[in-house]
């Protein structure tokens, strides 16, 4: 049976967050606007319908007071309590790392641009993506700290940039991010003039084209998910 995710979406108003990931992830998917109060069904409900998670960015702090990070912060550790698989991007990756009892600070500036990650170890997210790889950074937060028994994969001058931590792994990169998005970001972020011509600096065709490969990691990740459907006991 080909795995369902749902698509946590916790971008605020328009972006382009569900028609990015919905393009990238190779299987079938129901999306739930977080940042509006939407969640999937709670992850011990029979025939819940899905068999993992993928949580998107977000123009918020993961420790940002709302009722909704709160209510969606509640409904995760209960996912990891049952076991279903998630995998945070870039404001999930944090949201992620700090539900589980990491700590995320405020670096005071921007990481943004296409940029250079070093993975760390072999871990099967990253089958058949090579090291150091490129991707789209977006953040002016980072995982100060990882929670207890956490792995981390990758990282580069900025910080850890991916983690694992049972079933659940965090990308604090854009992995689905194409030249649209990242033309649209740069357009819509409050930089000063240097940073965003910078960051605009690195919007290439090489770049772009490097950073396609690491797509791979929804492909990653849905293997591992088939392969945890797969253990005895298993079901939506």
């Amino acid at each position: 049976m080909d795995p369902h995710i749902a698509i946590v979406d916790a971008s605020i108003g328009e972006t382009p967050a569900e028609r990015n990931l919905t393009r990238e992830i190779d299987a079938e998917t129901t999306v739930y606007k977080a940042s509006e109060g939407e969640r999937p069904p709670m992850p011990g409900q029979r025939d819940r319908g899905y068999d993992a998670v993928v949580i998107s960015g977000s123009q918020t702090s993961v420790y940002d007071d709302h009722d909704w990070i709160h209510a969606l912060t509640a409904w995760t550790r209960t996912a990891q309590r049952a076991d279903v698989p998630m995998l945070g991007v870039c404001w999930g990756h944090q949201f992620l790392a700090q539900a589980f009892g990491g700590r995320i600070v405020d670096m005071g500036a921007y990481e943004i641009g296409y940029r250079s990650i070093d993975q760390r170890g072999n871990d099967p997210l990253f089958a058949g993506i090579d090291s150091p790889m490129t991707a789209f950074e977006t953040h002016s937060d980072r995982v100060a700290e990882l929670p207890a028994g956490a792995v981390e994969l990758a990282r580069n001058d900025y910080g850890v940039q991916a983690f694992r931590l049972g079933a659940n792994y965090g990308v604090q990169f854009h992995p689905e991010y194409d030249r649209q998005t990242a033309e649209w970001i740069l357009d819509s972020k409050n930089l000063d003039e240097e940073t965003h011509a910078d960051a605009a600096a690195t919007v290439t065709d090489d770049a772009i084209a490097a950073a396609s490969e690491a797509a791979g990691v929804f492909n990653g990740f849905l293997d591992i998910v088939a392969d945890h459907s797969r253990r005895p006991g298993r079901s939506r």
